[in-house]
């Protein structure tokens, strides 16, 4: 049986699918989301994981791909205060849409800052360049302590790369 563990990062990398494809493409993101989705479904079994797709799998992906959705521009405009000396058009597809998924797991989700940092950097380091872990380590590690900072959260340092 599946770990709660791989199913979440069985979730993320479908979310982050959508969200990558939807700004490679200029596509709106819950239309690639759809394509997406029923392509995971029409999958007998992922050789990657080993068991079909469940429902809490897609229910999570759907869940985060909405929450992006529905906080794109708050989400990348706090990305852009915090992004020194890159534009958005510098970053690599892959470290935008990593960071952009992350923040909407930690608006969308009560999840530790420190797992949302472990899982992101997870996705870029499997999707990404060779410095694209540590790029997205270091972007999250700013957004917990703003929010320590802030108040919002206890969150605690992000793990190092």
């Amino acid at each position: 049986m599946r770990t709660p563990h791989v199913a979440r990062r069985r979730a993320r990398e479908l979310a982050f699918q959508a969200l990558f494809q939807a700004a490679r493409g200029g596509s709106d993101v819950l239309d690639v989301w759809e394509e997406v989705r029923s392509e995971a479904v029409a999958e007998e079994e992922d050789p990657t994981y080993g068991e079909e797709l469940d429902a809490d799998t897609l229910a999570l992906a759907d869940l985060l791909v909405r929450a992006f959705d529905a906080d794109r521009d708050e989400i990348d405009i706090e990305l852009a205060g915090l992004i020194e000396g890159w534009s958005f058009g510098q970053m690599s597809q892959t470290d935008l849409n990593v960071l952009r998924l992350a923040l909407a797991e930690r608006r969308a989700l009560d999840v530790p800052g420190e797992v949302t940092v472990e899982m992101a950097v997870r996705l870029a380091k499997k999707f990404g360049g060779e410095d694209s872990g540590r790029f997205v380590n270091g972007v999250l590690a700013k957004v917990l302590r703003h929010a320590a900072d802030r108040g919002a959260s206890g969150a605690p340092s992000a793990p190092r790369a």
